[in-house]
């Protein structure tokens, strides 16, 4: 009797602690804290990279020579940023990063992207069709035309042996005069982690 009751204990304990090992947890954490679980590219990453290019782009002479010559600052657009790494990125976190940090630079000016347009024009359509007061409508034939846009890849090699494995990544941005196809600025950012797996981890 003494030896059957103590098994339920026993059972009745082990239950209770997978059943809290296994329970989900949940808790919000600051954006702006570096968080790296699975050692791939992340939003720290994104905005990293995208802030250290935009202004290592904006610390070469380009902006300068385009504002001295033509009396007025340059207007850029971020053109697609490829993903060429092994895994799957959401490039428009980089791209969102990218247009911020060009905007907050106060050295240029921006326009939206494509896809922008087009629900932008729709909207600019639709108050020409006589429901909008005039002296509120946005005209026609009135958009800014870029100078410049900027387009990109990410790319990525991984090495792996055991339980440890190392991924590099290399984000590629090139700056290009819209009129003339030359290329005013090329930079290149590298980032390297090594993950170590436990031996026994999940």
């Amino acid at each position: 009797m003494f030896k059957r009751t103590l098994i339920l204990i026993l059972v009745a304990g082990l239950a209770g602690t997978l059943g809290a090992c296994s329970a989900r947890q949940v808790k919000r954490v600051d954006v702006n804290k570096p968080t790296d679980l699975s050692g791939y590219w992340n939003d720290t990453d994104a905005q990293m990279v995208a802030e250290e290019m935009i202004k290592e782009s904006l610390s070469n002479p380009w902006a300068e020579v385009f504002t001295a010559k033509n009396g007025r600052k340059p207007v850029v657009i971020v053109g697609p940023v490829h993903n060429r790494s092994q895994e799957h990125i959401n490039t428009e976190v980089f791209t969102k990063s990218l247009e911020r940090a060009l905007i907050n630079s106060g050295k240029v000016v921006f326009v939206a992207a494509p896809e922008e347009r087009q629900d932008i024009r729709a909207e600019r359509e639709d108050q020409q069709k006589g429901y909008t007061d005039p002296a509120t409508m946005a005209a026609m034939g009135k958009e800014l035309g870029a100078d410049y846009m900027l387009l990109g890849s990410l790319n990525s090699v991984k090495d792996e042996v055991k339980r440890q494995y190392t991924i590099f990544y290399q984000a590629n941005l090139e700056l290009i005069d819209i009129e003339t196809n030359r290329k005013v600025w090329i930079g290149q950012k590298e980032i390297k982690k090594t993950v170590t797996i436990p031996r026994f981890g999940l």
